[in-house]
């Protein structure tokens, strides 16, 4: 690993974890002696993590770490919502006995996570069960739009945490359904409101989550 990839690692996952909270400003000169290497490869990781929105540059301040915004992951998340939904109902007809057995895997794992409290486990695994889908998906560009989609979510900084456990029990039950509905080649336009539904259902757990601590 070089050094600007060791720099952009670490600023990243102090980043998504919190220990940078939003509007904290990044100081290089403090980089430098806590990865005892130069200036150069730091900066190059800050212009990597300002391209994917984590950091952005203010006037007489520098870089700092992107500030809270709500409205902005609650629209990404809708904006998933529809994206994952057609993706899904397209992937219907590719999904053969052993992409859905590897789907129930996954979400075994999911629930194991959530029993012992490995959140970012569960995160994880989450994901991968809907990227697996996507595998499938002969639209390789909905996939690749799916993915930035991702990624742009990674990047929003919000107010709480978007990990709610009795959202997280719920969300397996409606992997067991999608995966159901797979098996059986269940109408397009049906599986692509279930995995619609799915996905606004964290979105509404989002939101009431935040109505409740505000």
């Amino acid at each position: 690993m070089n050094k600007k990839q060791k720099a952009y690692n670490y600023m990243k996952s102090r980043i998504l974890e919190g220990t940078y909270v939003a509007g904290q400003r990044i100081v290089i000169n403090q980089l430098v002696k806590e990865l005892e290497t130069s200036a150069i490869p730091i900066r190059e990781a800050v212009r990597q993590l300002e391209a994917e929105g984590l950091i952005e540059y203010q006037n007489n301040i520098g870089p700092v770490v992107t500030p809270i915004d709500d409205s902005q992951y609650i629209e990404t998340l809708s904006v998933l919502a529809v994206l994952e939904g057609y993706a899904t109902a397209l992937s219907k007809d590719f999904m053969d006995k052993d992409k859905l057995i590897q789907l129930e895997k996954i979400n075994h794992q999911m629930e194991q996570a959530l029993e012992e409290f490995d959140f970012a486990e569960f995160g994880d695994a989450n994901r991968q069960f809907h990227d697996e889908i996507y595998k499938s998906c002969p639209n390789l560009y909905l996939v690749k739009s799916i993915r930035d989609t991702w990624r742009k979510i990674d990047s929003i900084r919000v107010t709480g945490s978007t990990f709610h456990p009795k959202r997280a029990k719920k969300s397996i039950e409606e992997h067991e359904s999608i995966i159901q509905m797979l098996r059986n080649k269940e109408d397009f336009s049906v599986i692509e409101l279930e995995v619609r539904n799915h996905k606004m259902n964290t979105v509404m757990a989002y939101k009431e989550q935040t109505e409740k601590t505000n």
